[in-house]
């Protein structure tokens, strides 16, 4: 990273909050039309209206932006959040081609995408629970 955005907040970086809601916004699309998304389109509510405005606060704080999620929701505790579902290494991977997909769409500087992509593949790999891929 150049020296300017180790010190730039990412939500900054990637345009703020008009790129995070686009962001969000891509990654559902891409989970209601990939077929390989369908493992975890089933683990969401038939109406993603909710689950989008939840994402979309989480990851204003998470890029450095307004806090918006923990103040309604406390810690994220995203891994004790989703022990609920299985999440093996095809979830990881089926939520992974959603969030590439909806980055490459939305996020113009190189950088942080690169930057972000990494951060989101290391969160990816620590959510999941199960050892079990499915086949």
């Amino acid at each position: 990273m150049a020296d300017g955005e180790e010190q730039t907040p990412m939500f900054d970086r990637i345009g703020g909050a008009v790129t995070i809601d686009r962001l969000v916004e891509a990654f559902y699309r891409r989970m209601e039309t990939l077929d390989e998304a369908a493992v975890i389109r089933a683990m969401h509510p038939d109406d993603l209206a909710g689950t989008k405005q939840v994402l979309k606060r989480y990851l204003s704080e998470w890029t450095g932006g307004p806090k918006l999620y923990s103040p309604e929701k406390g810690h994220p505790r995203l891994r004790q959040r989703h022990m609920g579902f299985r999440i093996g290494d095809a979830e990881r991977d089926a939520w992974l081609a959603c969030m590439r997909g909806a980055l490459q769409e939305t996020v113009t500087d190189a950088g942080a995408l690169a930057d972000l992509d990494l951060a989101l593949s290391r969160l990816a790999d620590w959510m999941r629970n199960s050892e079990t891929a499915r086949g």
